[in-house]
């Protein structure tokens, strides 16, 4: 067999899903959205749109959406891609980044690793620029720096780049509960606060120093990895031990990366043996919480049938939120 041969059979076989496990990032294709599709006039920090990909605000005003390939495709763009994240930048400031933080810092071991993804826009004053750390959590090290030097420039057709990253050995160092490792891509230390914006998709960590052919997932695996850190549940049942409260036996989807925080994105409803009551407003309270399940209290009902059993739903689509993320 031939050397071109060989190396065509090698990309068939990317291409048909071989080799997999390579990326190591959770939605590098953005198709999962569990919080919303779009955010306006941001300026905080946080998880907004993209399951994964959290904002560095850093002083900046952005909005940020969810975005649908055109059918037929993108110059530029593999057809494989559906999906892509458009983060619109009004008011530039120094840092303002999109980062993406991965479980256990030592899940990206020393030595080269190499962030590849497509993108798209304007770039920000002094282009698009990379940053990473090694966080050793809770009780660990102190934080590390990974400098990444070069920089790059957007167009308005999409284009895929490559970066290599040299990560520094974890040797003598104390790693601690909640350890990460993340990267930046964004704006760099420029004060400048011109708008800039980036559309990307198609973002990869992997392990040695060249850029190999974009890992596809399903929806429903990037899903499922995805509820390890943000899960929404709209079924739960148990009893109303008073007319104003009603006490919910909450199964998770998947066993979560830690004890989450419990909220609400709206009114929920409760049918008891007489009524359906929704709920006035969003207030819970959990038991003994887990990692795989919960007992929580709903409050601020009226009128339930004391001590009746009873089943939550959502109302007009809405859940009880589980956040365990990094």
């Amino acid at each position: 067999m031939t050397k071109a041969r060989q190396l065509a059979d090698l990309g068939n076989a990317y291409d048909d899903g071989a080799l997999s496990n390579r990326n190591i990032i959770i939605n590098g294709a953005m198709k999962v959205a569990q919080r919303g599709t779009s955010v306006s006039s941001q300026t905080g920090s946080g998880y907004k749109t993209i399951d994964r990909f959290y904002t560095n605000a850093s002083g900046a005003t952005y909005s940020q959406s969810q975005q649908t390939v055109t059918v037929g495709g993108e110059t530029g763009l593999p057809l494989q891609f559906s999906k892509f994240l458009r983060h619109q930048v009004t008011t530039g400031d120094n840092w303002s980044q999109i980062y993406h933080k991965i479980e256990d810092v030592t899940s990206v071991p020393t030595g080269t690793v190499t962030l590849s993804f497509y993108a798209k826009g304007t770039s920000p004053n002094a282009g698009l620029s990379f940053i990473a750390w090694q966080n050793f959590g809770s009780g660990g090290s102190s934080e590390v720096t990974v400098t990444i030097s070069p920089t790059v420039t957007l167009t308005s057709t999409w284009q895929r780049f490559t970066v290599n990253i040299t990560v520094p050995s974890v040797t003598g160092k104390t790693i601690g509960t909640g350890s990460h490792f993340y990267f930046g891509i964004g704006q760099g230390g420029s004060t400048s606060t011109n708008a800039w914006t980036l559309d990307i998709t198609g973002v990869q960590l992997e392990l040695g120093d060249t850029a190999t052919p974009f890992e596809h997932k399903n929806v429903g695996q990037e899903l499922l990895a995805c509820q390890r850190y943000y899960q929404q549940v709209d079924r739960g049942s148990g009893i109303a031990p008073f007319s104003t409260a009603a006490y919910i036996s909450l199964p998770y989807i998947t066993t979560m990366r830690a004890i989450p925080t419990f909220g609400t994105t709206g009114a929920l409803a409760v049918n008891d043996a007489r009524v359906n009551t929704i709920q006035s407003t969003a207030h819970v309270t959990a038991y003994n919480p887990n990692i795989s399940g919960s007992f929580i209290q709903l409050n601020n009902f009226s009128g339930l049938v004391q001590n009746s059993a009873c089943l939550m739903r959502g109302h007009a689509g809405t859940f009880v939120t589980l956040d365990a993320e990094l």
